[in-house]
């Protein structure tokens, strides 16, 4: 039979090692700090942020959009620019049908995104067919690029211009230390953004 206790115990212990690990990591620290800045940088100079991933990343993607058009802590302040990619059924389904699910987000791009633009990636392996599809556009347009991944970064690691990575760990980790990465960054952008 499962213990439930036993399940929940050694959940809080793997999240709380793991967060320790992030926590003391000067190499993801600075990262997380350039990824705040340039982001707010660019959405100072007027550019908008666009996020995509798949799966459990796409429900960050949309949640950290609505942590930024939507009040973080601050609830005085304007709105920020921020849009998830992939919500849009029709467009999701005619980009799949005609260009195959590789391209669904770098089209969104080529349509939505130019300089000082920034565009998150999250992709928990770094090999998500379409979140490397949807960097090479980033990039080809001149985007600031932020990925959200995993302990090595897949084969995304080389397309981004910030790294945002986790300790080794299984996918469910990897996605609350995501959280916490984005509530990082909207925190100091909001903050950063109400001040100017």
């Amino acid at each position: 039979m499962t213990d439930a206790r036993a399940i929940i115990d050694a959940n809080f212990n793997d999240a709380a090692r793991l967060f320790a690990a992030a926590a003391g990591d000067a190499d993801l620290v600075r990262n997380l700090a350039r990824a705040a800045e340039r982001t707010a940088d660019h959405l100072r100079q007027g550019g908008k942020l666009l996020i995509a991933g798949n799966g459990g990343s796409a429900a960050e993607a949309t949640h950290f959009a609505g942590e930024l058009v939507g009040p973080f802590l601050n609830r005085a302040r304007a709105p920020i620019a921020a849009i998830p990619l992939g919500f849009d059924p029709s467009s999701l389904t005619a980009l799949a049908n005609d260009f195959g699910f590789e391209d669904v987000f770098a089209k969104q791009l080529a349509a939505l995104a130019a300089p000082p633009d920034v565009f998150w990636a999250l992709s928990t392996s770094g090999n998500s067919p379409n979140v490397l599809a949807a960097l090479r556009e980033a990039k080809s347009l001149g985007l600031q690029t932020v990925l959200f991944t995993n302990h090595d970064g897949g084969r995304a690691r080389e397309l981004a211009d910030i790294v945002l990575h986790t300790p080794r760990a299984p996918t469910p980790r990897v996605q609350e230390l995501h959280q916490l990465y984005g509530h990082c960054l909207c925190e100091y952008i909001e903050a950063r953004l109400a001040s100017s």
